[in-house]
């Protein structure tokens, strides 16, 4: 294909793909690693489809070299993993040694195959001895996350250059707090108001202690992000209830991170739904705190998987839910919820009945990139995109292929997407693909897959898809066909 027909990637965009330690790594057990609140919520009746749990996963802890030199095959250029709280410090006490061990050779893995570590400190798997204790409703727990992270620093400091405090927060909070659908399963929402503080708040201790540390470390966060359309523009109602879910689910976090302060009219919004939760959250707001949240970051991590199309009266037919149908029942992870209602919008879905909407992606980059990054000088990188299809498996030539067609062409049009906001001036300067590997997806277990690798559960085999076969070419052109592509063979 000729010059004229590639889109381009700029010189510096990294491309990459993602994991979480719960998700893959198994070795629950072992080498000293004690429970995280996931491996207690995985036994509570109901809670994960099918009972599923993350005791195996893929056993990367044992198969991480031949993951790696897969990932090299692949060319992929850098691997954005995190560390286990549960298997660095074993309950939130001292120091296992072993399990920083695994994470100093899976770092030297990395750097051996030409591989740029990208290290995210907290990916939800808090140790249950700490939830014991309030977990994150408790300020005690960003204190002891900030040394974790500094234990794991000085470990790892001489190897790994980018550090990401915490990911998507919003689901380690009000998902996990108040609506109870991921561990530990809560239904408060003072618990979900609290925890967000407290991350927020452990996310800009740490990134100032590491700071003090080595100013030439590349630091910041992920946070999933989503683009809140009002079902009709011109009405007052469906209006208010796209300013409410975006700004309990986008600015509760940017604002804080960008501007030191949460934003006023959720907070009031909050206060309307529940008043004494509300001032708990405020008690717990001490002096300093906005100061040291709103640390400046180098990065921005934007994990993007849809948009929500919402209003402020009842749909006629409201669109398929699209959390995993457990037999545990949950409830709104916004603390000011009535009156928002949820509307279907034509597009395609996965088979998770989550919309495929790239243009919302464009438009949240360009978003974020004006009101946030900009001018605060923070460069932003997708760090999670990605969607769980079928995947049609046969025998050719006597070799396991794949066939992910859906998932190939996911792929296509979200670096469409990113490639759209680039050339309307936004820095965005990596993709992550979620996930490298199919793995235990929290509340759905391993009923859906998202990997451009399969993995056989039974024998641990690992086989590229046709989308991940796909995206090792566009990784080697570093471009972007304009027109669709046929699956590279």
């Amino acid at each position: 294909m000729s010059e004229s027909n590639l889109r381009a990637f700029p010189s510096n965009f990294l491309f990459g793909a993602a994991t979480a330690a719960f998700q893959i790594e198994g070795a629950a057990q072992e080498d000293g690693r004690r429970d995280s609140i996931w491996d207690v919520f995985c036994r509570v009746s109901g809670a994960v489809i099918n009972g599923d749990n993350g005791d195996v996963a893929c056993d990367h802890y044992h198969l991480y070299r031949d993951d790696v030199a897969l990932m090299k095959r692949m060319g992929l250029q850098t691997y954005r993993f995190s560390t286990s709280w549960s298997r660095v410090r074993p309950d939130g006490g001292a120091l296992n040694a072993q399990g920083v061990d695994f994470y100093k050779r899976l770092a030297d893995e990395l750097l051996d195959a030409g591989i740029l570590p990208w290290l995210t400190l907290y990916h939800w798997d808090l140790p249950q001895a700490l939830q014991d204790d309030g977990g994150w409703t408790n300020r005690t727990t960003a204190d002891l996350f900030t040394e974790y992270a500094l234990d794991l620093h000085d470990a790892l400091g001489d190897r790994v250059n980018v550090w990401t405090t915490l990911n998507e927060p919003w689901c380690s909070s009000f998902l996990s707090y108040t609506a109870g659908l991921h561990a530990p399963g809560h239904h408060s929402a003072v618990e979900g108001m609290l925890a967000s503080h407290h991350l927020l708040l452990a996310h800009g201790q740490t990134v100032r202690e590491l700071r003090a540390r080595d100013v030439s470390l590349n630091l910041g966060l992920t946070l999933n992000l989503t683009v809140a359309d009002a079902v009709d523009e011109t009405d007052v109602a469906d209006l208010d209830a796209a300013r409410r879910i975006d700004g309990q689910f986008n600015r509760w976090f940017l604002d804080p991170i960008f501007r030191g302060e949460y934003p006023a009219d959720i907070l009031e919004d909050f206060r309307a739904a529940d008043a004494a939760a509300t001032a708990a959250l405020e008690t717990a707001i001490h002096p300093g705190d906005l100061a040291v949240i709103s640390t400046p970051i180098d990065t921005l991590g934007v994990n993007y998987y849809h948009g929500e199309l919402v209003g402020g009266h009842a749909p006629d037919v409201p669109p398929a839910a699209g959390d995993a149908p457990t037999d545990r029942a949950g409830h709104s992870p916004f603390p000011s919820a009535d009156g928002i209602h949820w509307y279907e919008r034509g597009l395609a879905r996965t088979p998770m009945n989550w919309e495929v909407q790239p243009e919302g992606l464009t438009r949240l980059l360009i978003r974020v990139s004006e009101e946030y990054a900009v001018d605060a000088g923070t460069a932003l990188y997708v760090t999670e995109n990605g969607a769980a299809y079928d995947d049609d498996l046969v025998r050719e030539d006597g070799e396991l292929r794949v066939h992910d067609s859906e998932r190939a062409d996911f792929v296509r049009v979200h670096l469409g997407a990113i490639l759209d906001a680039i050339e309307a001036g936004v820095d965005v300067r990596g993709y992550f693909y979620w996930s490298l590997l199919d793995n235990f997806e929290w509340a759905w277990g391993y009923e859906k897959r998202f990997g451009i690798v399969r993995v056989d559960y039974e024998t641990q085999e690992r086989t590229v898809k046709d989308s991940g076969r796909e995206y090792s070419r566009i990784i080697g052109a570093r471009a972007l066909d304009l027109l669709p592509a046929t699956v590279a063979s």
